[in-house]
């Protein structure tokens, strides 16, 4: 099975970017740990990072045809972004939304996702941990 995961903007400032919210490892860490997963979960994982919504839409439009699941966190996209929701319903590729910190408890105007309006499952809070039970959702959903 092959996946796409997408990470948003500012993702890449992991361990320099609120350390109290996102933890002090950085995307290097992050980059290992979707790898590792994957590998151990026999998937093959491509992954991209942008801080350009229309380079995420972009990769998104891409996945149609060449991609089994997609792993998305959209970042600060997940709450303005109708572009790439529409992108995620064109593509028609299933999908998982993740995020590290709760966004559940933070500030109201992160209380709506676009992107998770078409995902089949959202993981938020989990840490890196969202990652691998994105993964683990989408081998579910595609048995």
């Amino acid at each position: 099975m092959k996946i796409l995961v997408i990470n948003g903007p500012n993702i890449n400032m992991l361990g320099i970017r609120e350390p109290a919210i996102y933890g002090k490892q950085s995307y290097k860490d992050l980059v290992k740990f979707i790898k590792d997963s994957a590998k151990a979960r026999g998937l093959k994982a491509v992954l991209f990072q942008s801080n350009s919504e229309s380079a995420i839409v972009t990769k998104i439009q891409k996945a149609f045809n060449r991609f089994d699941g997609i792993v998305i966190n959209p970042a600060a996209y997940t709450h303005t972004s109708v572009a790439i929701l529409d992108a995620l319903k064109a593509a028609a590729v299933p999908a998982v939304e993740v995020h590290i910190s709760k966004v559940s408890e933070r500030e109201a105007f992160r209380q709506v996702s676009y992107a998770g309006m078409y995902c089949f499952q959202t993981f938020a809070g989990f840490g890196f941990e969202g990652y691998a039970k994105a993964m683990d959702a989408l081998i579910e959903k595609l048995k």
